[in-house]
C-alpha cells in the first residue's frame, strides 16, 4: 500500500512522549512495572490521531542480503522493524552489533521482527557498495542492509549521530529511538512488548522476507579480511591476524603455515591450539615464541605460547568494559575493543620489553599492560599484570595535550614504537580523526604529527593530500610502522587505499604506493593498488614492508629497494594457494591469474588434424632466485570456446625445476570443429629471492592462435614460451 500521510517524519516528534517514558522507567522497581509502562506508552502512541510515519525508501538505492529492494509499505507492513543507522568505521556501531545479533537469535521475521541496516556514510570511501559489502562480511551482518549513500533517510528523520536505532510498528509508524550504544536491556524490553502488543491486536504477519546473504556467494580463501601482520625478527616468521576467519596464523616467510590457532568460527575459549577460539582478532605482537593478541570483539588481550601450544587470557573479562581508568589485574580489568598491541619498556634505562601498549579503540585511549613489575611515566611502581589507561580522557576527540589524561583520541587503531632518541614515542594511527599522533614515552605528552585540523572536535577533517603536518590529509588510517633504519614512519591510509610515508622530523607526508583505486594490482609502487589496508610492519632490516591488504584478503610484500609489490602466497603442505582461493588437488578449474600478470600473444601456428604440437617453457627468474620448496609451480592449458581441442589431453602439470622446464604437448583432434582456435597456457611460478628474504608468486598467460587445415605439415619445431621475470 502507499504510505499514508504522516503528521511528521522527524524523530523529534517522538521526543516528548519517549522522554516521559524513560523518566518513568528510572523509577520502576520490577520488570513487571517496566513492561506495564512500555505497554501504556504504546497505547498512547498507537492512539495518536495520525501515525508518526517513516518515509519510504527512495528508488534506486543499493541493497545487500536481500533478493530485491525492500519497500516499507509493501514488504515491512505487519512487522516490528528496527532501522539501524550505522557507518561501518564507527566503533560504537560495531559495539551495537552483538545486541542486534542477540535480538535476531531471539526473534525471527516469522515472529514479526526484522532489522534493516541503513548505512549512512561518514567517509566518502564508505559510500562505495563494494566496501560496504566487505564490512557486512567482516561483521557477519545477516539482515538486509541498504546503502543510503546520500543520507536521504538520515536527513528526513533528522538523525544526528551514529549509531541510532529507530523502532517501527507494523504500519510503518515510529515507536522509539535509541541513540548510541549500551541500550541492550532497553532494546529487548521495547521489542518484546511491541511484538506482544501488536500480536494481541492481530497486526503482526508471519510472512518471510526474501533474504539472500552476500557471504554465500563467495569462494573459500586462505585469508579473510586480515587486519594486522607483524614480523618475528628472530625466527623469520610472520604472524597474521586472519580476522575474518577468527584465527591467528604463524607462517614462514615463503607463506607456508606453521600454526593455525582458532577459527573458523568466532568464539571465546582458552586452552590448546585445537580448542582455542577468538572473535575478530586484530593487533598481534611476538617475542620469544610468545604472541599477544588484541582479541577485539571478545574485548580481551590473549597470550599464545608457541612452545606449550596453549592460549590464555591476560586482560579483559570477555564483556565490553566502560572503565576509562583501569588499574586492576589484567584478568579482572574490563576493557573495550582493543585494536592493536606493541611491546615497550618501562623506564628509560634498560630495554626490557616489559609493557604491552594497547590501542583501546572502544574507549578512545592508549592503555598499558605490565608484563613485569615496572613504572610508566609519572607513575609509581606498578605490579606485574596491572592493566590501566596511559593516555586519553576517553572523550572522542582530536585533542593534543602535555597532560596525557587530558588528551583525546578518536578510535586509535594502530601503534608503533620508536624507543630511540630523539623520538622516544609511540606513533598512533587515530582513525576517526584521520590523524597520526605521538605519545611521548618520557612524560606522556600527546602531540600532532600529520592530518586532521586544529579544532579538536572536528572529526571530519579528512582527505587525500600530500603535505606537511596539518596540511597533509588522510582518510581513516588504521596502521603505522616505524622504519628504524631510515627514521621514517609508514602509514596504512586505509580509506584512501594507499601506503604513505611520514618523515617525523619535517612532518612531511607523501604517497609511497597505491593509485587510490580500491582494486588488486601488484606491480610497481606507482601502479599497484590496495583495498582498505589495515596494518603493516617492517622486516628484513628495512628491505621489506608487509601489508595486510584487508579487503583483498592478502598479505602484500613491498620491496622498499626495488619499489615493487608482490603477493605472499599463504598455503599449507596439503594445499597450494594461488592468489586467493585454495586450489584443492582434485580441482581441475584454472586458478585466476593476478591482474598484474603479463599476457603474451604468439604468432599463429599452422597445423592439421592429428598433429602434435609442443610448447617448451623457457622462463627466467631474477638472478639467484630459486623456486619455492614445498609449493608446486604449475601450468594449465585452456581453450575458451574451443574446449573440444582439449578432449583427452593432459590439461595441467607441475614445474619442478627452473633449469629443466617441461615441454607441454597438445595433439590436435582428428575431428576439428573449427578451422581456427586459440589455446592458452597459464603459468604460475612461486620463487624466493637469492637470500630467501622475500617469496613471490608470478603468473603469465601465453595465447597461441591455431590455423587448422587438411594439409599435412609434418613435424614442427616446439613453440618456445619465453619470458624474463
Amino acid at each position: 500500500m502507499a504510505a499514508p500521510r504522516a503528521r511528521s517524519c522527524s524523530l523529534a516528534g517522538l521526543l516528548p512522549a519517549q522522554t516521559s517514558l524513560e523518566y518513568a522507567l528510572l523509577d520502576a522497581v520490577t520488570q513487571e512495572e517496566e513492561e506495564a509502562l512500555v505497554h501504556q506508552y504504546l497505547q498512547k502512541v498507537d492512539g495518536w490521531q495520525q501515525d508518526l510515519l517513516v518515509p519510504e525508501f527512495p528508488d534506486g538505492l543499493q541493497w545487500l542480503n536481500t533478493e530485491k529492494p525492500i519497500s516499507v509499505y509493501k514488504d515491512l507492513c505487519g512487522k516490528v522493524v528496527i532501522f539501524d543507522f550505522f557507518t561501518y568505521c564507527c566503533i560504537n556501531c560495531i559495539h551495537l552489533l552483538p545486541d542486534l545479533h542477540a535480538l535476531e537469535r531471539t526473534y525471527s521475521d516469522k515472529d514479526g521482527l526484522l532489522i534493516v541496516g541503513v548505512h549512512s556514510a561518514k567517509f566518502p570511501n564508505e559510500k562505495v557498495l563494494d566496501n560496504i559489502k566487505s564490512a557486512v562480511l567482516r561483521y557477519n551482518i545477516t539482515h538486509p542492509v541498504v546503502n543510503d549513500a546520500d543520507a536521504s533517510l538520515w536527513q528526513e528523520l533528522e538523525v544526528s549521530c551514529w549509531p541510532t536505532l529507530v523502532i517501527l510498528g507494523p504500519r510503518g509508524n515510529m515507536l522509539f529511538s535509541l541513540i548510541g550504544e549500551g541500550h541492550k536491556d532497553k532494546l529487548f524490553l521495547y521489542i518484546s512488548i511491541a511484538l506482544k502488543y501488536y500480536k494481541e491486536r492481530g497486526q503482526i504477519r508471519d510472512n518471510k522476507i526474501g533474504i539472500k546473504l552476500y557471504k554465500d556467494s563467495l569462494p573459500p580463501s586462505p585469508l579473510l579480511f586480515p587486519g594486522k601482520v607483524t614480523v618475528d625478527h628472530i625466527s623469520k616468521r610472520l604472524v597474521i591476524a586472519d580476522t575474518g576467519h577468527h584465527r591467528i596464523l604463524v607462517v614462514w616467510k615463503n607463506g607456508q603455515i606453521q600454526y593455525s590457532i582458532g577459527g573458523p568460527n568466532p568464539g571465546r575459549k582458552d586452552g590448546m591450539f585445537s580448542e582455542s577460539a577468538f572473535n575478530s582478532p586484530q593487533g598481534v605482537a611476538i617475542m620469544n615464541n610468545i604472541i599477544y593478541v588484541a582479541d577485539t570483539e571478545n574485548h580481551l588481550i590473549r597470550k599464545i605460547d608457541l612452545e606449550a601450544e596453549m592460549v590464555s587470557t591476560v586482560a579483559g573479562i570477555g564483556i565490553q568494559g566502560t572503565d576509562k581508568e583501569g588499574g586492576a589485574k589484567g584478568e579482572q580489568q574490563p576493557i573495550s575493543s582493543p585494536w592493536d598491541v606493541v611491546f615497550g619498556t618501562s623506564g628509560l634505562e634498560v630495554q626490557r620489553d616489559d609493557i604491552l601498549w594497547i590501542a583501546m579503540a572502544g574507549t578512545h585511549q592508549i592503555w598499558a599492560l605490565l608484563l613485569d613489575c615496572g613504572r610508566l611515566p609519572k607513575k609509581n611502581e606498578l605490579k606485574k599484570g596491572t592493566c590501566l589507561r596511559f593516555a586519553g580522557s576517553g572523550n572522542e576527540e582530536n585533542r593534543n595535550n602535555a597532560y596525557p589524561h587530558k588528551a583525546g583520541f578518536a578510535q586509535p587503531s594502530g601503534l608503533s614504537l620508536a624507543s630511540e632518541d630523539p623520538w622516544n614515542c609511540l606513533f598512533v594511527a587515530d582513525s576517526e580523526s584521520s590523524t597520526v599522533r605521538t605519545v611521548s614515552l618520557k612524560d606522556g605528552a600527546v602531540k600532532h604529527l600529520v592530518g586532521g585540523e586544529r579544532d579538536p572536535m572536528n572529526l571530519f577533517a579528512f582527505g587525500d593530500v600530500d603535505g606537511v603536518g596539518i596540511n597533509a590529509k588522510l582518510q581513516h588510517p588504521l596502521g603505522v610502522t616505524w622504519d628504524k633504519k631510515r627514521n621514517l614512519l609508514y602509514v596504512a591510509d586505509s580509506y584512501n587505499h594507499k601506503i604513505k610515508v611520514v618523515d617525523p622530523k619535517t612532518k612531511n607526508c607523501t604517497i609511497l604506493a597505491g593509485t587510490g583505486d580500491a582494486s588488486n594490482i601488484s606491480s610497481s609502487f606507482t601502479e599497484s593498488t590496495f583495498n582498505e589496508p589495515g596494518g603493516l610492519c617492517i622486516g628484513e632490516n628495512g628491505q621489506l614492508l608487509y601489508v595486510a591488504d584487508t579487503n583483498n584478503h592478502q598479505i602484500k610484500v613491498m620491496d622498499l629497494e626495488t619499489k615493487t609489490i608482490s603477493v605472499l602466497p599463504v598455503f599449507t603442505s596439503e594445499n597450494v594457494v594461488v592468489d586467493g582461493p585454495f586450489l584443492a588437488e582434485e580441482q581441475k578449474t584454472v586458478p585466476k591469474l593476478p591482474k598484474s600478470a603479463p599476457a603474451v600473444s604468439l604468432p599463429p601456428v599452422a597445423t592439421s588434424p592429428g598433429q602434435t604440437l609442443q610448447f617448451k617453457l623457457r622462463l627466467d627468474l631474477p638472478s639467484g632466485a630459486k623456486l619455492t620448496e614445498g609449493v608446486a609451480s604449475c601450468w594449465f592449458l585452456t581453450a575458451e570456446g574451443h574446449e573440444w581441442l582439449l578432449q583427452g589431453q593432459t590439461p595441467s602439470g607441475e614445474i619442478e625445476s627452473i633449469s629443466n622446464q617441461p615441454t607441454i604437448s597438445l595433439q590436435v583432434p582428428g575431428d576439428c570443429l573449427s578451422p581456427e582456435a586459440v589455446v592458452s597456457i597459464s603459468v604460475f611460478l612461486y620463487y624466493c629471492s637469492a637470500d630467501s628474504s622475500a617469496c613471490m608468486m608470478k603468473g603469465i598467460l601465453f595465447s597461441q592462435p591455431l590455423q587448422i587445415t587438411s594439409a599435412q605439415h609434418g613435424c614442427s619445431a616446439p613453440v618456445e614460451l619465453k619470458y624474463v621475470f
